[in-house]
Parts: structure tokens; sequence; C-alpha cells
């Protein structure tokens, strides 16, 4: 296309194209905790003592725990090994076993919850006990499970389920129902360690939570903790 000049050419420049924004730098995620991650030369440790009636003596169970990219927003808190001491020799062998594998899982990463799963349901041939609360624990496998989970909702890798607002109504209409019918104002008892149980003293355990909180109403258990009930 011819282009017609009418005025004196005074100047000249070559046209640039406009610069392009520099792009934004990516946000850098740092690798997840596995295998590979080094130890450092300090662990968190807690220790939990449990004294089970199938042993003499009690145990004492200490999970050591790893902080990975701390100081950051991915900071993270991760049972990197565990011990477990006593004076009891009987079971010396299988809990030396079984801290040492639960130590590799620990160091392995990823989700934890299902090997808590696996413990909970070994149950003792010659029968399980209760633990303080009325908690009924099928084994000392389950006892040393139950206090690892309890260890992890510490710490913030497991969350406790919620119950909907369906379920809490239910519990606090039948725990209502089940005192003005037993006359109970108050449906409180003590266990072996003088730590009370906010169920009555007649609840039988739960097949879903092992909570000692099942109570019979017009004719059907209802559990007072996880809200299960066959009749529902």
């Amino acid at each position: 296309m011819t282009v017609k000049i009418e005025h004196k050419i005074v100047s000249q420049a070559i046209a640039k194209k406009p610069e392009a924004e520099a792009p934004k730098p990516e946000k850098v995620v740092p690798p997840p905790f596995s295998e590979n991650t080094e130890r450092p030369e300090e662990l968190i440790s807690m220790t939990y003592k449990i004294k089970p009636p199938v042993s003499e003596n009690a145990l004492y169970i200490t999970i050591s725990d790893i902080v990975v990219n701390e100081g950051t927003e991915y900071e993270e808190r991760r049972p990197y090994e565990m011990f477990i001491n006593s004076k009891e020799m009987d079971h010396f062998q299988w809990i030396v076993a079984l801290t040492r594998m639960m130590s590799a899982i620990f160091r392995k990463g990823g989700d934890l919850t299902f090997m808590i799963e696996e413990l909970k349901s070994v149950h003792d041939p010659n029968g399980g006990y209760y633990v303080k609360g009325g908690k009924f624990m099928p084994s000392l496998v389950a006892h040393i499970g139950s206090v690892v989970e309890k260890h992890m909702k510490k710490i913030g890798l497991i969350e406790d389920a919620e119950l909907s607002e369906g379920q809490k109504a239910l519990i606090a209409e039948k725990l209502a129902a089940y005192e003005a019918q037993n006359n109970q104002a108050d449906a409180v008892s003590a266990d072996d360690e003088n730590e009370s149980s906010p169920y009555p003293p007649n609840a039988t355990v739960c097949k879903k939570c092992s909570e000692k909180s099942v109570i019979i109403m017009d004719g059907c258990g209802v559990c007072l903790n996880c809200g299960d009930s066959k009749c529902n």
C-alpha cells in the first residue's frame, strides 16, 4: 500500500513492540515427607503410660515426631519412630518387632490411618479388657493402636469425625428419655482410675466404636457415643 507523505520528515525511529510483563515466579511446593527425608538431630517425643490387666507391669509408649517444612505454610508434624519400654518380658519379642515395623511405616510417609485400623481390629483369643472411661480394648495390640491414634489426633494428623446435628439430637433425646425412665438425674459412673464416664453404668459395649455406651430404649440398642443404632 502506497502512503503519500504530506509533510517534511524531520526524525525517524524504529517502532518497538510493547514489552510483555515478566512472568510471575511459580509457587514452590516442597516435596512431601518420605523415607528420603533426612532425620534431624533432635525429635519431639511424647510418652504415654498404659497399665493393661494382661501385663503385671505398665508399658511406656514413646512416639517421636519430626517437623517437616518448618516455618512455612506446609509445616507438618508427623510420627517418625516409636519405642515401648516395660519391665514385662513376656511380650518383649513381638513388641520390639511391632515397634520396628511401625517406625518403618512412619518413615515411609503417606496416609497412616490404615495402620491404626489394622491394630485396633486385632482380637485376643483369651478376651479383651476395659480401660478408663469404659472403653473396651479387644487386645493389647489394639490398646497400643488406640494410643497411637490418640497421639495422631493430638498433633493434628487425624481429625475426629464430627457427628451430624441429627445424630447429636438423637443421642441427646435418647439419653434424656433413658435418665427419666430410670430416675437417673446424673448418669455418671467412676472407673478404675477415678475418671468419670458420661454414660449410664449399665451401658454395654458398642461394636462400632468400642465405647461402653449402648443403652436399650424401646427395645432397640442406641450408642450414646457414635449414634449407631440398628433400628434407624
